[in-house]
């Protein structure tokens, strides 16, 4: 029996590619453990222990960004962490640590290295993190979401999707997606999202602009998120949800998407064949631009500054794109042509080398 130790955590980004690992592992393999490393903390505290999986969890301790009494003692505290993975990697006879960045998984890969054992690591985003820019240092097994990322011996294998994501029909499901958001079935759909938080641009441009979406021969699904100040404006064709729990039906009803940039929604549209708007966040380190320049270079889709995307730049530019049904129909083959459906196959199997010793291909010998 194989002893997988599974380590990332802290948002959706971390958790949710984890998770759909470790359930082709568990899959695959019905007599291997899984067990995952996080935080107390973290959004694994919920869904971990949901979706069956022992959680372990260990202290976040992030690396200090400027001298104040946490950078004073964080060696010690780090060294601790290290500490007691390791023990969790010799009492729990773990034979492999997949990492999938974030706080936890750079103890994960120190520890790992001390006990001898295989390290794997994905990394989701196109602008990589520090854990992973460190783990990566240590496994030739590194998969990457986006063709591109900057990370030593870094192999293309795409985003792990959910299995409702991966196993989607979208020609067969758009009858029940319809009917499950009351949607008219002979109107095309604009799919909008910013993510659980929501977009305060994205949100505010599209409430202004429902009404000539909708004048257009459009219908809007427009997903706001749980933290947004919106007023529905009471438009016929315009339906608005503070929250999606079934957004592989909102995805089988999209004929076009206007959305954040982050990883895992850039590769469900892209693996989808989903034309978008990408509207990155305009906060941060920018790696919502990176992670969509591989689509938007594709043709698959634009991508528009948060500051640009105004009411009019929805009348001037994004309107005439959906009255362009041919150049949709190309967009959408253009997505699909960069996006991956199986990344949770294509990422086990460097798994499944790092459990073998395998010293795999460095990016140079590809």
């Amino acid at each position: 029996m194989k002893r997988y130790l599974l380590a990332g955590g802290g948002t959706a980004g971390h958790v949710n590619p984890l998770l759909a690992v470790a359930d082709t592992i568990s899959a695959a393999e019905e007599s291997s453990e899984v067990l995952v490393l996080g935080t107390a903390v973290g959004l694994e505290a919920r869904l971990v222990p949901a979706r069956g999986y022992e959680l372990l969890t260990i202290p976040k301790v992030p690396f200090p960004r400027r001298p104040n009494t946490q950078a004073v003692t964080f060696p010690r505290r780090f060294r601790a962490t290290i500490d007691a993975v390791e023990a969790i990697i010799r009492e729990r006879s773990i034979d492999v640590v997949v990492g999938f960045g974030g706080y936890v998984s750079t103890p994960a890969y120190l520890a790992a290295r001390r006990a001898g054992i295989g390290i794997a690591i994905h990394e989701a985003n196109a602008k990589p993190g520090l854990a992973n820019r460190l783990g990566a240092r240590y496994t030739k097994q590194v998969g990457v979401a986006f063709a591109g990322t900057r990370l030593p011996n870094a192999r293309f294998v795409g985003m792990p999707l959910r299995p409702e994501i991966e196993q989607l029909d979208r020609e067969a499901a758009r009858p029940v997606a319809v009917a499950y958001f009351g949607l008219d079935p002979d109107r095309p759909t604009l799919l909008v999202t910013g993510g659980s938080l929501g977009a305060r641009r994205i949100n505010g441009t599209i409430v202004e602009s429902a009404a000539s979406v909708v004048d257009a021969g459009w219908q809007v699904l427009h997903i706001t998120g749980d933290a947004a100040e919106i007023t529905d404006p009471g438009i016929a064709g315009y339906t608005i949800l503070p929250y999606c729990d079934r957004m592989d039906l909102a995805l089988a009803a999209a004929d076009f998407a206007v959305s954040r940039a982050g990883a895992a929604t850039v590769s469900e549209l892209s693996a989808l064949g989903i034309p978008a708007v990408y509207v990155p966040y305009p906060v941060g380190n920018g790696e919502q631009r990176f992670n969509a320049a591989g689509v938007v270079e594709a043709g698959g889709g634009i991508l528009v500054d948060d500051a640009r995307f105004l009411p009019t730049w929805v009348t001037s530019e994004l309107l005439p794109i959906l009255d362009d049904e041919p150049g949709r129909e190309a967009m959408a083959d253009a997505a699909a042509s960069v996006g991956v459906l199986d990344g949770s196959q294509r990422f086990t199997a460097l798994v499944a080398e790092a459990l073998r010793g395998d010293p795999g291909k460095s990016s140079a010998d590809a």
